[in-house]
């Protein structure tokens, strides 16, 4: 039976939905979303439903992190149907504050992590983003308190950022990283997946198979350089610009040579036509 959502949109309204929560014992569980929900972002949900009584889902789409040339302005937003699935799915509360609300005139405080946020990844193309991501997340534990926070594992050197500021800030939040939702094809779950063309689609699901060969030949032995520049071959002439494709230590995202330097995490990002596709995998 599906629960009666509340929605807020404000601060103040936030604060005493949460208050009520809080007087009576009750765990909270964030999930920080931009909309356009998809079976990932219910994975989330779910996974923060096992961790706490009450799950509240924050929807903005976040303009700091988009740079001029990028995709705000089309970004897909679907606040209608994402309430619907929340709703079936039993989540407490929506938070959906304005531009305006997270952002008011005069604000001037912005976070600039370091670390994970710059290793030559996601931070080498999009310089502007983890600055905005960090900023906007840090406001959101603030304001939400939670005592849980879940984040896909698709977008990992972001949830490697987000745990690192947790607990350089000294936030008393728990950030979980959740594994990766894909199609059964293997393309990993986003919502920027329906920029993709029918002919773009049908070629997408090879960045994930091309991870999971590198994989395995790691595994097995193999040099990492010279599997890697295989497998950048391979993604070149599938039709794919390629920005990266990378092994680096799990938890620092720092350059490996082989398996000794720590646990290694297979790291690409590469555009087809008008979409830039992002995934990774453990070795």
């Amino acid at each position: 039976m599906a629960t009666r959502l509340k929605v807020v949109r404000t601060v103040p309204a936030l604060r005493r939905a949460l208050e009520l929560y809080r007087k009576s014992g009750e765990r909270i569980a964030l999930v920080p979303t931009m909309g356009a929900l998809h079976r990932g972002h219910m994975a989330l949900v779910r996974e923060a439903r096992q961790r706490a009584k009450r799950v509240v889902v924050s929807i903005f789409v976040n303009p700091t992190q988009f740079a001029p040339h990028e995709d705000f302005a089309s970004y897909p937003r679907s606040f209608a149907i994402d309430l619907k699935a929340l709703r079936e799915a039993n989540v407490d509360l929506v938070w959906a504050p304005s531009v305006e609300t997270m952002y008011p005139a005069g604000f001037a405080t912005r976070i600039a992590p370091e670390g994970a946020a710059k290793v030559g990844l996601e931070d080498e193309f999009r310089p502007h983003f983890f600055g905005g991501v960090a900023t906007i997340v840090a406001k959101l534990f603030t304001q939400v308190s939670p005592d849980f926070a879940l984040f896909g594992q698709k977008d990992y050197q972001q949830l490697r950022v987000i745990t690192q500021m947790a607990s350089d800030l000294d936030l008393p939040v728990k950030v979980i990283g959740v594994p990766t939702v894909r199609e059964s094809d293997g393309l990993a779950l986003s919502s920027r997946n329906v920029y993709l063309s029918a002919g773009e689609r049908a070629v997408a699901p090879m960045l994930h198979r091309v991870l999971k060969d590198c994989a395995g030949r790691i595994k097995n032995g193999e040099k990492i350089d010279r599997v890697l520049n295989v497998g950048r071959i391979e993604i070149d002439l599938a039709g794919f610009t390629l920005d990266y494709l990378e092994a680096r230590h799990a938890l620092t995202l720092l350059p490996v040579e082989s398996t000794k330097d720590g646990p290694v995490r297979l790291l690409l990002a590469a555009r087809i036509g008008k979409t830039r596709l992002i995934d990774n995998i453990g070795v």
